[in-house]
Order: structure tokens, then sequence, then C-alpha cells
């Protein structure tokens, strides 16, 4: 078994929730599937399963990750299926399942990940076509709903694309075809690929051409019961209509595989094509996958595979979970490549690979100075030792052995909300916790090219106006202490009405520094306005896609959501103050020492000598 325990594993649809946990890399436990509509929330239905007998006795009490494959395009911290009834919270969910590492993901960017891991028995050809190596792979499948996804090879193994293809709109392409589509207009304003390939789909196009055949009032006929009387041959209709439903599969399937160029072949997934068997196979499918008119030769080269695996999103999941537990580069495998390379290292060069293996906490905070300081070393030697071990510098070996001795647990990830119920002890680990959490979150997405940019207009600002709301006025009250420490004058006004007339009179060789959590305040926007009247440049600290971020000249984002906490802002402050000292930071280090403070210039030329 894994040494922190049993990962779970679960593959959430609209009509069922699988589980699995899985005791080792590829070794599953307790297989369980449980239908939605039995319980109220995903939390009961993950409680029901570890609660029972094969999960307790798989180890389900040691616990401490797990990865969620759902129905849904989730994009942040709120989740609502939609083709289902639950909504969570992931962080919530974490918390409230005492979770060290919880992933949800999009149920086919799972899927996707599990196509390269897949065994020849695990999949079943139709047609022709030969898979080209190092190629995009598509992904599409049919059950609830569509889902469509793809696999783009890169340097390190794939990325999964994560797409909504299954709502594109739905195009026919025959007679048979356009009296389906005016029959499912009169039903719905938007008929997508989804409203047909898939069970509620089936079910449509069994009516459809119902209706075209005479019949306006067919018997009701789930998507289950068309496919068990077309497998059996005793309904012309259920034949007709699984027959359309190939044909529509074979040309949405074609879309997908030219507009991804998918010469690695097209995966098919979902729970309706695997069932109809052999009428899947013998249908129109393929000759409507290869039928696009000048690009059929194309499409030719294109196999294309039906997925037989039994559990095939429980690959990918754990895949994906897998590559989030391993450190980037683990600081153990860091301290072993420095053991490693020391045979080749010079004599000075293995003083210092000593020293980092003594205390490799301890490099991290220190200047490249003291390093050598305490290996007894020069300074080029510090920088050949850093390459000799295959880093492109100092800063660039910090951030990787660092990196790997915070793995493990010691800091987490993931935000987790504060409860009334909480203990002091609980509460202060919650508190620090998620303001490290955050400012790894901010440290692994800032844009460089951006901070460059910002570090510039300050560089070069005649005056910097810093404009504020709220709590943010003690945050603009210590930048501007930092900017006239480097010499640049600042103004502040903590009262609107003055920010806003101070902003009347700048310039465009100014610059309005702006904080903002929401970037909505109205006072706050008015004086913004005033300063770009002016034509002064602006740098925002605020919120992706807020009425601020869309004012500025320069956009430093901060998307760190405060959750239930929202009247004290603290974490956000917290990476306020972060990025204003890296912006002082960077403007110490472009500025002349004679432009600064004298006390400031005097502790900047000591540390740069």
């Amino acid at each position: 078994m894994y040494a922190d325990g049993p990962r779970l594993l679960a593959d959430i649809g609209g009509t069922h929730a699988r589980f699995v946990l899985e005791t080792h890399d590829g070794q599953y436990a307790a297989v369980c599937n449980l239908l939605c509509g039995d319980f109220d929330s995903l939390l009961l239905a993950v409680r029901h399963y570890l609660a029972s007998a094969a999960a307790v006795e798989a180890g389900a009490a040691r616990m401490r990750h797990a990865a969620i494959a759902i129905a849904y395009p989730v994009d942040g911290d709120g989740v609502k299926m939609m083709n289902g009834h639950w909504q969570f919270s992931v962080e919530a969910m974490r918390c409230a399942l005492g979770l060290d590492t919880l992933l949800v993901i999009n149920d086919f960017t799972a899927l996707a990940m599990a196509l390269p891991h897949l065994r020849p028995d695990q999949r079943l050809q139709l047609g022709g076509g030969t898979a080209r190596p190092d190629s995009v792979i598509g992904l599409i499948g049919s059950g609830t709903g569509l889902g469509v996804s793809g696999l783009v090879p890169s340097d390190d193994g794939w990325t999964a694309l994560a797409s909504e293809g299954g709502h594109a709109s739905f195009a026919p392409c025959d007679r048979r075809e356009m009296d389906v589509l005016a029959f499912a207009w009169r039903e719905l304003p938007h008929v997508s690929a989804e409203r047909l390939l898939s069970g509620r789909g089936l079910e449509l196009i069994y009516r459809a051409l119902s209706e075209r055949a005479g019949r306006p009032r067919p018997e009701p006929l789930s998507a289950a019961e068309v496919t068990t009387r077309a497998l059996a041959d005793s309904c012309a209709l259920c034949v007709e209509a699984v027959e359309c439903f190939c044909a529509i599969f074979g040309s949405v399937t074609g879309n997908l595989a030219m507009t991804l160029g998918t010469l690695g072949g097209i995966y098919i997934g979902g729970g309706i094509v695997p069932r109809l068997g052999p009428l899947f196979a013998q249908s129109r499918f393929r000759q409507r996958f290869e039928a696009k008119g000048r690009l059929s030769a194309y499409l030719e080269r294109v196999p294309t595979y039906v997925i037989t695996a039994e559990y095939p999103t429980f690959l990918g999941l754990s895949a994906v979970l897998a590559q989030r537990l391993k450190p980037r580069e683990d600081g153990a495998a860091m301290l072993s490549t420095i053991r490693s390379a020391r045979q080749r290292m010079s004599r000075s060069e293995c003083k210092v690979a000593d020293w980092v293996l003594k205390e490799p906490r301890a490099v991290l905070g220190l200047p490249i100075a003291a390093i050598a300081l305490e290996a007894g070393v020069s300074q080029p030697t510090v920088m050949r030792f850093c390459h000799t071990i295959g880093t492109q510098g100092l800063a660039d070996f910090k951030l990787k052995l660092a990196s790997g001795l915070s793995a493990g647990g010691a800091i987490s990830l993931a935000h987790c909300h504060v409860e009334s119920a909480d203990s002091d002890a609980e509460l202060a680990r919650k508190v620090l916790g998620n303001n490290a959490s955050a400012a790894l979150t901010l440290r692994d997405m800032f844009d460089a090219g951006t901070l460059g940019d910002g570090i510039g207009l300050l560089c070069n600002a005649r005056r910097v106006e810093l404009l504020c709301a709220g709590s943010a006025g003690v945050v603009a009250q210590d930048m501007q202490e930092k900017l006239l420490n480097l010499g640049i004058v600042s103004n502040f006004f903590a009262e609107p009405k003055a920010q806003q007339i101070s902003a009347g009179l700048l310039t465009p060789a100014d610059v309005a520094l702006v904080i903002s959590r929401s970037g909505e305040p109205a006072e706050l926007l008015r004086s913004v306005k005033v300063a770009r009247q002016r034509g002064a440049k602006v740098l925002a600290l605020t919120a992706s896609g807020s009425p601020l971020a869309r004012l500025a000249d320069v956009l430093l984002p901060l998307n760190h959501p405060e959750g239930r906490l929202d009247f004290v802002p603290m974490i956000v402050r917290l990476l306020q103050l972060m990025l204003l000292d890296i912006l002082a930071v960077g403007v110490a280090r472009r500025r002349p020492l004679a432009a600064l403070a004298p006390a400031v210039a005097r502790k900047l030329g000591s540390h740069l000598e």
C-alpha cells in the first residue's frame, strides 16, 4: 500500500457515482457503483462509500488524498453538476473529509489522461488508419451527456484539453437529420450535439423518427429500452433510431478529428457506444466519420477506437493525482543529485556540496555572499556548483530544492475555511496554512513580464499617487514609505474625496498605483478615471476582470477569494504587501544608488558589494 494510505478515486456522472480505493499504482480495491439520485449530496455519497465494509477493509481510515472526476466544467472552488443536482465547494469538501489533497477535474479531462495508459486489449479499433506517434489524440463519449476532450503532446508528457465541445451546435448532414433537427427545435431553443448524442438524445431521435414515420404518439421508451429492442431487432423504429444516432456520432467525431488534427487517433468512451456493440461496429459511423469531401483522404488515415476498459477514468485520475503529489523537483532527489555529482566536482565545489547537504534549509534564506562565506569558497565557486548539478543558477537551485523540502504536507496548497467550532490551535494552523498556501499559489501563477512592466512604470514616474479604499489604506501607507525611501515622490490621502482631488493634479509623467481587493468601489473608480483623464498611467493590484482591472495600463492580478471572511480581508492584504515588496525591491535594483534615500543606499550598496 502507499505509505500515506490508499487514495480515493471517484468518477461522478449524471446518473452513476463510481468509487475505488487505489492501494498502490494501478491496484484497486473496494470498487463501488452508487446511484446519484439516492443521495442529496456528493459528500453524503462519499461518506456512505467510505463507511462500507469493503472500503473499511481496504484502509479507508488512512486515506489522505483523493481525486474526483465530475461531469462539469471545473473552474474554481464551486462545482454545480450540469446533468445532476449535486453542488459543492471543493475546499469545504476537502475539510469535511479531513483530506490533505482533493483534486476535482472534468470527467473527460480525466478520461483523456487515461488514454496513454490503455493496453491494446482495452480498446477496439473500428475502420482503418494508423496512429502517428507523438500526435494529438481526440476523445469523445456519450452517456448522460456528450463529453469531448483531447491530449496534446508536450516535452514532459501530455496536456489534456478541458473542453465543452459537446455543446457545439448540431449540423444535419441529410434530409432525415434535418427532420430530426426541426423536431428538436420545437422542444429546444438551441440544439447542440449533446442534445442528440446522449441518452436523452437517443430518446429524442426515436420520437422524431416516429413522427416522421406517421406515428405522432409513439410508445414512450427510455434510451435503454430503445437500445435493447434495436439489439434484439424487435422494433424497426428503434433500429433506425440507433442507426441515425451512430451516423450523427460519426459526423461529429469527424469534426473533432479535423478541429484538433488528431493524427494520434480518436477514442470513444461513455456508456452508450460500448453497449451498442455490433450495431455500432456495423453502422455508418466510420463512413460518416470519413465523409468530409476534400478532407476524406485525411480522415481515412485517422484510426478510431472504442474504449473497452471497465473503469478507464480511474486510470486517468490516478495519473493526475500521482503527478500532483509528486514534487516538481523533490528536495530529497536534489540532495541525491548533489551526492551523485560530488565525484565530478572540484575540491572547492565539494565544500559547497558538503555544506548544503549538512544545512539544506539554511541555504534557502542566504544570499550568495553568505553561502560562499559559510562554505569557505568564492562566489563564482557557488555558481559553478549550481551549474554542475544541472540548475541554471542559484535562484533556480533554491527554487527546486525548496519545492521538494516543503512537499509532503509541510505546507498545504489548498485553502481551508475557518469554522466557528475550530479550536484555537486549529484556528492558528488554518490561518497560517492559508497564508502560506496563497503565497505559494501567487508565486506559481505570477507573470514575470507584467511585473517588469510595473517596475518600469514606477522607475520612470515623476510622481506616484497611491489610490485605495477601505482596509487597503494600511497597505498604501506602507508602500508610500517604501517609495519615499527609494527617492520617488509619492502621495497618499486616506479620504476618498481628497484622493480624487489629488488625482486631478497628475500629469502624463505620473503613475497612479491603485490597490483594491475587489476592484469595484465606486469612489475609487472615479478617482482612477480622473487620473486617466489627466494622462497618468494606472498600475493596479486587484482582481482580474474587475472594473478596476479594465482601467489599468498594467495589471498585477490578485484573485484570492476570502470566502466567508469577506469582512476580514486578511490574506489578500498580505498578498498585496508581498506584491508591493516585490515592486519596491525591483525598483531598488534598477534605480541608481544616488537616487535612493541615504539609509537605503547604504544598505543596498553593502548588499551588492
